[in-house]
Formats: C-alpha cells, sequence, structure tokens
C-alpha cells in the first residue's frame, strides 16, 4: 500500500472512532413494579386504581407515573455529564486527540507542512550538540502522579483499583496504536537510525499519563492537569531536540496518547460488567495487635 493511502487509512480510522464514543451510550433496564396490587391493562382502570390509592399514607410520596406499565424503564447515561458548557459535549473531548492525529497525517501528504519538520530538524542540528538524557524518564513520570498525589492525601475521581484498570486500558491502546502506527508507515527517524518515527511513542506514553492525571484530579485543582501536559509537552520536545522524532511525530503522538486515555475512561464500565464489580466505597482499617510478649498493627485496605 501506498505511503499517502496508509496515512489517509489512519487519519480515517481515528475520525470515526472517536465518533463511535462520542455517541450517547444508553443502557436500558426493565425493572418489575413491587406493588401490593395487579396493574390493569386498561387505562380507565389504571387511573381508577391510582385514585383509590391516592390517599394512602405510604404512597404520598410516590410517583403514579410507575403505574402506566408494568414494568419501569430505567435510563442510565454513560459518560454525558449534566453540564452543559462546550468542554462537557460528547464531542469535545474527541477534538483535540483527533486533530492531533490528523495534522501528523496531513504533514506527510503536504509540503508546506512538511517544510516545519525539516527546518526544525535542521535548527536542532545548528544549535545543540549534546543530546538532553531526560525523556526517557520523563515520559512516566504523569503517571506516577496519578498514584502519588493520592498516596500525598489529594483526592482522585476514582479509587485505586478503577484508575488501575483505566490506566491499564489506556497503555494497551497506546500501545497498540503506536507499534501498528510505526511499523505500518515506515518513516525514517531525523537520525537514520530506524524507519519507525511516526508516531513517538514517548510523547504518547507521556500524554496518557497526563491526560488521566488532570481527569483525576481537575476538581482538586487544574494547575495538577496543566502541570502534568508541561512534563509531557517536555518530553516531546526532547525528542525533537535528540533528533529521535519530527514536530508532526510529537504532535500524533500526544493525540494517540489523549485518544487512548478517553478509550480507558470510556471502556471502565465495559470492565465492571465485565468482572462483576459494583461501587464500593473505598475504606481502611487499622487494627491494633497487642500481647504480652509484642505489640503490631494489623491494616486491612478495601478498595
Amino acid at each position: 500500500m501506498n505511503m499517502k493511502y496508509r496515512f489517509l487509512f489512519f487519519a480515517f480510522f481515528t475520525l470515526n472512532l472517536c465518533h463511535v464514543f462520542a455517541q450517547e451510550d444508553t443502557i436500558k433496564v426493565g425493572r418489575k413494579n413491587k406493588l401490593d396490587f395487579p396493574v390493569s391493562d386498561s387505562v380507565n382502570q389504571q387511573k381508577s386504581t391510582i385514585d383509590a390509592i391516592s390517599n394512602r399514607s405510604d404512597l404520598n410520596n410516590f410517583n403514579k407515573n410507575l403505574l402506566a406499565s408494568p414494568y419501569d424503564q430505567v435510563t442510565f447515561n454513560i459518560g454525558k455529564s449534566k453540564k452543559s458548557s462546550f468542554f462537557y459535549f460528547s464531542y469535545s473531548r474527541y477534538i483535540i486527540p483527533a486533530a492531533l492525529i490528523s495534522y501528523g497525517v496531513v504533514v506527510h501528504m503536504n509540503k508546506s507542512l512538511r517544510e516545519v519538520d525539516l527546518s526544525t530538524n535542521h535548527e536542532v542540528g545548528e544549535h545543540l550538540s549534546q543530546p538532553i538524557p531526560y525523556d526517557d524518564y520523563m515520559q512516566f513520570a504523569p503517571a506516577v502522579a496519578v498514584y502519588g498525589l493520592d498516596l500525598m492525601g489529594i483526592k482522585a475521581r476514582h479509587n485505586l483499583r478503577d484508575r488501575t484498570m483505566i490506566m491499564a486500558t489506556s497503555y494497551l491502546i497506546m500501545g497498540a496504536a503506536v507499534q501498528t502506527m510505526k511499523s505500518t508507515t515506515h518513516v525514517a527517524r531525523p537520525d537514520g537510525s530506524n524507519m519507525k518515527s511516526f508516531p513517538s511513542g514517548h510523547t504518547a506514553t507521556a500524554f496518557v499519563g497526563a491526560h488521566i492525571l488532570f481527569k483525576e484530579y481537575k476538581d482538586s485543582s487544574p494547575w495538577i492537569g496543566v502541570s502534568g501536559y508541561a512534563v509531557a509537552l517536555a518530553s516531546g520536545t526532547m525528542r525533537v531536540l535528540n533528533k529521535k522524532h519530527w514536530v508532526s511525530d510529537v504532535a500524533a503522538g500526544a493525540g494517540v496518547g489523549i485518544l487512548s486515555a478517553e478509550l480507558g475512561y470510556a471502556l471502565l464500565p465495559v470492565w465492571h460488567h465485565v468482572f462483576g464489580i459494583k461501587d464500593k466505597t473505598k475504606s481502611l482499617v487499622i487494627l491494633p495487635a497487642i500481647t504480652s510478649e509484642s505489640l503490631g498493627v494489623g491494616l486491612v485496605y478495601n478498595f
């Protein structure tokens, strides 16, 4: 397959994936009425029944609409926030990653945009002679902070179990996407070391952690998320300065990382259903163990 068509395929696939997950996910559950009287088939008989029981003290606050059918329809909207601002609109969370990936794809089909990659690499070669060795470590810093801040007493959005499931799912999706794109696009690195430049895996790794960090702690402080994105951006910048990636590789890597994190959150209810997990409140119990010969402490952590 021609390289141009490979990039078009990835752009088309990304936009369709964003469209699928941007749809409002709705689950409808049938629940049988738990009433101590039969529900009539006739609408008039139903109304008569409602009037007959309207004076019962235990049903004063009962919603009479429940009598319209022997089954109530309970609807759960997954992923739809009650807030109505742009940033809580169902599609908005996918706009930025889709735009970043699309930019990385289009660069390889547009000479003017490709010139940005080439000129940046030329400037780096003229002004920087020594590599910066911190990018291999900084890519993991946001992910470490996701757990570290919780240990420091800053409350995260999800408990330890759910955060771990989100993190694992996001990194699995990111790793699969990055390796697939690298092995099919065959873009040469700026230093010519191999043909696996597009997209930047270091940047994708960093932005998965940064985006999860933002979503977990944005209610505590927005600056936590800003710091995570800054570290991730610094990691991507170092990949360019070290001549390991083009600017377009870093942009696409950031998009893949953010998109993977969003899909990790979208799939969390699926894992709850698969493993039969019900929401529980996490708790820590500390039990002293005292005997005539020893003194100790027992810990029980429910998550």
